[in-house]
């Protein structure tokens, strides 16, 4: 019910849903960009909520504590405790603890904004891949693409390992899509030759 509810809310905001999500897929960590508007987030959880997509997004541990708990853990929040198991250890790292959480979830969708800000960003956060090599699991790339009016997952990719190969396909791919403020956003330029998205 709540699927056909979210679809028909977009439809009816004349927007299109963009459906190459493969139902077989039980974990993955899935991209979210551009980031340059508070309406990105909503565009997007309506469409994933239309294709049946429950993502998770991970938090500082403290925040799942009361009296914000609750209300984290039922917007898909999973706590992050980056303290060491035991005196005297270092950190462990981010990569590490959320490729970790593949292991104690058999169904997982992590949900990540490598840009970090809504600022334009030509270098993004490019953690997302070392924690799918990890974790042995695919990238989906969803998107709001406001010249088209189309949200959803655009595309899975398998990382082959190639780092270079892979963040530029990646890259290619978010270079085609139109952000609601297209000055503030830029795909990695490390990656990709042309950043400025029209």
């Amino acid at each position: 019910m709540f699927e056909k509810l979210a679809e028909q809310s977009l439809a009816l905001m004349g927007w299109q849903i963009d459906n190459h999500w493969d139902l077989n897929i039980d974990q993955c960590v899935m991209i979210a960009a551009p980031h340059t508007s508070n309406w990105d987030a909503l565009y997007a959880r309506l469409a994933l909520k239309a294709l049946g997509v429950h993502v998770r997004i991970t938090i500082k541990d403290s925040y799942m504590k009361l009296p914000f708990g609750p209300f984290v853990r039922a917007m898909g929040g999973i706590g992050i405790d980056r303290r060491p198991k035991h005196e005297g250890e270092p950190r462990p790292s981010m990569v590490q603890l959320m490729s970790d959480l593949f292991k104690e979830h058999p169904k997982l969708v992590m949900l990540v904004t490598p840009e970090g800000t809504r600022a334009k960003q030509e270098q993004w956060k490019t953690g997302f891949y070392h924690v799918a090599v990890s974790a042995g699991v695919p990238i989906a790339l969803a998107y709001m693409d406001y010249a088209k009016k189309k949200t959803g997952v655009g595309k899975i990719i398998y990382p082959t390992g190639d780092y270079e190969k892979d963040m530029a396909e990646i890259m290619a791919f978010y270079a085609q899509i139109s952000a609601k403020f297209p000055q503030d956003f830029s795909v990695d330029t490390r990656y990709h030759n042309d950043s400025t998205v029209s």
